[in-house]
């Protein structure tokens, strides 16, 4: 596996405006040869988040002392988007999309991104989504509601798929996640034609394979790309931190959809991935790319390249 930095400023709404919010412009991560596909981390800029979408359901007195150490505000939260290209002889793929034009003012970057590393909208032929939350879903539209990835086609966890699309859900979701559903059923009819559901354990593409990391959204997918014994896990938001999810993995999340069922999710995969060293690109995680190191009691987050 062959690694090289690149960095480039990725920010449409440019650094007079992040940083008005305490955000600087950002970059693309990492480039990540394996075999003969080429991995972008690339960047959608950042949210800004109340501490408290986090840390609600978390016991405050252990919290505090865990976020000190981290040298992790409790108020506002800032994490980068991190969106993957892959790029081989014949493909070039999206694992999700960033959150486009109508979701948040500091992010949306994914265009910039992109046209930095000399790739047109109309050249990426396949699009993953690891789950459907606005921030990885929404920017599959331009700023006139139309597809932005013209030439693509779609894939999506079939459980993830129902779960968007049945009527119930806008009903059941909770009040502060409304805007969600109606807008990932939205823009999910419009790419209907061009969708091809998944299962876990299936091989999306050549190279790729689905699992299911259910919890955080009911058909949350990561994403393993493989070559030989080398290998690449696409986490999406199944390991949603760098911080609290690494030094305390089985806390319930209040940004989980299903909190047990993700702490039980995050445990297992943490474990599974320091065990293994299996590299990472987590999409709200620093510099995007690293690995997970066992520790005494938990486990850490180990950004960047060795």
């Amino acid at each position: 596996m062959h690694i090289t930095r690149r960095r480039f400023v990725a920010g449409s709404i440019g650094a007079a405006g992040m940083a008005g919010i305490g955000l600087g412009p950002r970059v693309a991560h990492a480039q990540i040869d394996l075999g003969n596909v080429r991995l972008d981390v690339v960047s959608d800029g950042a949210l800004a988040l109340p501490g408290s979408f986090v840390f609600d359901p978390m016991p405050k007195d252990e919290l505090q002392a865990v976020l000190e150490a981290q040298g992790i505000s409790p108020e506002v939260l800032t994490p980068p988007c991190n969106v993957t290209l892959m790029r081989s002889s014949d493909r070039t793929v999206l694992f999700d999309v960033g959150s486009g034009p109508d979701f948040a003012a500091t992010a949306g970057t994914l265009g910039a991104s992109l046209d930095a590393l000399g790739v047109a909208p109309e050249e990426v032929t396949d699009v993953i989504f690891t789950h459907g939350h606005p921030d990885h879903l929404w920017g599959l539209l331009d700023d006139f509601g139309d597809p932005l990835f013209v030439g693509a086609r779609y894939m999506m966890g079939r459980a993830e798929w129902d779960y968007w699309l049945n009527p119930a859900t806008v009903d059941q979701i909770g009040e502060a996640r409304v805007a969600f559903a109606v807008g990932a059923e939205r823009r999910l009819r419009i790419i209907e034609e061009d969708m091809t559901l998944f299962d876990d354990g299936d091989e999306v593409l050549p190279g790729v394979l689905a699992r299911a990391t259910s919890g955080h959204t009911p058909g949350h997918m990561a994403l393993e790309v493989r070559d030989g014994t080398e290998s690449v896990m696409i986490l999406g938001d199944c390991i949603g931190n760098h911080h609290v999810a690494f030094a305390r993995p089985d806390w319930l999340s209040g940004s989980d959809q299903d909190q047990e069922l993700a702490a039980t999710t995050r445990v297992a995969l943490l474990d599974q991935l320091a065990h293994e060293q299996t590299r990472i690109i987590g999409f709200h995680l620093p510099q995007g790319f690293g690995r997970v190191e066992k520790t005494a009691d938990a486990y850490r987050f180990v950004p960047g390249v060795d």
